[in-house]
């Protein structure tokens, strides 16, 4: 072998091939990575009776869901609302529920919209339903949006029957009003559209809001419950207090440090 090809095996061996990509209709949830299917080997959504205090929108989800799953008409959803109050905890856990009952519905997280277009290309002929979740989504100008509520409803790269996109932000809008004001000295009303129009290419929006004392405690209850903790409510308030807000991650947070202290190891 001469020293060329011997410099690039070494190469090979330092930098191996990317995986193979994943087949779309043998996975429970898979990442969208590089214009690639990959498997989510960690795929291990909470059970649906630990997120309390989302009642009403477990069960639209669920509903939609499982409409979609059965190949029948079904909306794209955004939940929106307070960091931490189980948005994105929500979308897997009912995704799973659903494949309890399923093998129809695949959850493909993706980190960017901006291949999404390919991804929906690759999606379009698999005889299966496909739930593309993107977290906690954000626009820093009106174009992207614009390109999204293309992709949603209308465009020539509007996504195919079997996709539904489960989208989480933390604003209901998704765009800034000041960024949808930047140009309201030449076109006012094309500016209040790009705040507005985006959302309301949702067939569903789903509102996640600050949890009070008593749900709070309930969460906490249920987490230490599951792992087998005691724990001390004046504790967990005074945990939450000192973080400055009451959410589930809140709440897990706290139990985590509970079983620390216990000398416990937890998977969460």
């Amino acid at each position: 072998m001469d020293p060329l090809e011997r410099i690039a095996a070494a190469l090979e061996r330092l930098s191996p091939p990317p995986p193979a990509p994943a087949a779309p209709d043998a996975h429970r949830g898979y990442l969208w990575r590089d214009d690639a299917l990959r498997v989510a080997d960690r795929f291990a959504p909470l059970p649906l009776d630990l997120l309390i205090g989302v009642d009403r929108q477990k069960a639209t989800l669920m509903d939609n869901l499982a409409r979609f799953a059965r190949g029948a008409a079904a909306q794209d959803v955004l939940l929106w609302g307070a960091r931490g109050t189980g948005k994105s905890a929500l979308v897997k856990s009912a995704v799973a529920a659903v494949q309890a009952d399923t093998h129809a519905l695949a959850l493909i997280e993706v980190a960017t919209i901006e291949s999404l277009p390919r991804l929906f290309a690759l999606l379009a002929p698999v005889p299966r339903s496909f739930a593309l979740f993107i977290d906690d989504l954000g626009f820093d100008m009106p174009a992207d949006a614009r390109r999204l509520r293309s992709l949603l409803e209308g465009g020539a790269e509007a996504r195919p029957g079997n996709v539904r996109l489960l989208v989480t932000a933390n604003r209901r809008h998704l765009v800034p009003r000041d960024i949808a004001e930047q140009q309201s000295a030449i076109n006012p009303r094309d500016s209040t559209d790009d705040h507005l129009a985006l959302a309301d290419r949702f067939g569903i929006s789903l509102g996640f809001h600050a949890l009070d004392q008593d749900a709070y405690l309930a969460i906490v209850a249920g987490y230490a419950a599951r792992h087998g903790l005691s724990f001390e409510p004046g504790a967990a308030i005074e945990w939450a207090t000192r973080r400055g807000s009451r959410s589930g991650r809140i709440a897990w947070h706290y139990v985590v440090d509970l079983a620390g202290r216990a000398g416990r190891s937890l998977e969460g």
